[in-house]
């Protein structure tokens, strides 16, 4: 036993040690170390030819007019530039809007924070473990336990479920993750369940309600709650690094996931939710208390980052058509190198 322990000693760094050589993403690492370049244009040129395909950039500083970045390709087969007006798929930023119109709601006494999943859905009181005890509010918040259907097996990503309930049906009857509010696990699940609330409560879609409520309001007529809203032509192409196709048309019908959008829009939206043009006092107190005011977006094909800068009072959005692989990793990489940019670039507010 002495033996086994002293071999196990020394054999376990050095398998630690090959196993970083040969799981770094190597590219991520070159990218992140490489000197910072002067403008922001550099860094969206410097990111096209390491693994993506093409890059939208999305700048709004409060006193200035927003800056449009673009490089690599809308659609690589036909070879048509990468266009920074274009519409995207957006995923999980989705949720921000769906949180904001859950905010409007509660404060105007339609909803209720406290009220639980089986008292909103009773039909799923017996099929979804917790229902009794989980309330919107952990619901919202990522605290609910409920599985999140991403992670089944039996998702088929190749042909996506028609509607909601083709993907609600992957976590039905299946234990909890959690007890409720017990702690923190991200479920697209959650936002499922509470586009269903918002359409039982308001007696139409709530994105319907979002239209009226959140885009009409603030001008933006370049976001859609759907896929088989938009005119394909203006979508860029989506592409997943060991695919051959174009994602473009796989249409992601959950709530909290659907939404497509140009990168100003989702700017608009982003600067209104966060110095509070969109939301009145109480709303936007209720808003704090239950999501948070910066999100990142990701299917297969598309990855988006929005995210607001206090110190330098700036919106910075990045959408990518790309995913899988490393894409990630680098775009995080991209992402941070722009706003480091900016801090050099913008006076402190």
């Amino acid at each position: 036993m002495k033996h086994t322990k002293r071999l196990l000693s020394i054999v376990m760094p050095i398998v630690a040690v090959i196993c970083s050589v040969v799981f770094i993403p190597w590219e991520a690492v070159w990218l992140w170390a490489t000197p910072l370049p002067d403008t922001v244009q550099e860094q969206v040129d410097k990111a096209i030819g390491r693994t993506f395909d093409g890059i939208i950039v999305y700048i709004d500083t409060k006193g200035s007019n927003p800056e449009f970045y673009a490089a690599g390709w809308k659609n690589r087969e036909h070879k048509v530039k990468a266009d920074p007006h274009a519409l995207f798929k957006i995923g999980s930023i989705s949720k921000l809007y769906i949180a904001a119109a859950a905010a409007k709601l509660v404060n105007n006494k339609r909803l209720s924070l406290d009220k639980t999943l089986a008292a909103y859905l009773p039909e799923f009181a017996g099929r979804i473990e917790n229902a009794d005890q989980i309330t919107l509010r952990m619901l919202l918040q990522h605290r609910s336990g409920i599985p999140d259907f991403i992670d089944s097996p039996k998702l088929p990503w190749d042909k996506l479920p028609a509607d909601a309930n083709g993907f609600l049906k992957l976590v039905l009857d299946k234990p909890a993750d959690f007890k409720p509010d017990s702690r923190y696990r991200y479920s697209n699940t959650n936002y499922l369940l509470i586009g269903d609330i918002l359409d039982k409560t308001l007696g139409y879609s709530h994105r319907q309600y979002i239209k009226k409520e959140i885009l009409d309001p603030l001008g933006l007529t370049h976001t859609y709650g759907l896929l088989n809203e938009v005119d394909l032509k203006e979508m860029v192409s989506g592409y997943y690094i060991g695919y051959n196709g174009d994602l473009k048309t796989q249409n992601f019908v959950s709530p909290g996931g659907s939404m497509v959008a140009t990168a100003q829009d989702v700017g608009i939206f982003l600067r209104a939710l966060n110095d509070s043009s969109l939301l009145n006092g109480d709303e936007q107190a209720i808003y704090s208390s239950i999501y948070a005011y910066e999100h990142t977006g990701l299917l297969p094909g598309y990855s988006s980052i929005a995210r607001y800068y206090k110190d330098i009072d700036t919106v910075v959005i990045v959408f990518v058509n790309t995913s899988g692989g490393n894409s990630w990793a680098k775009l995080e990489i991209v992402y941070n190198r722009i706003v480091r940019i900016l801090h050099k670039q913008l006076p402190k507010r």
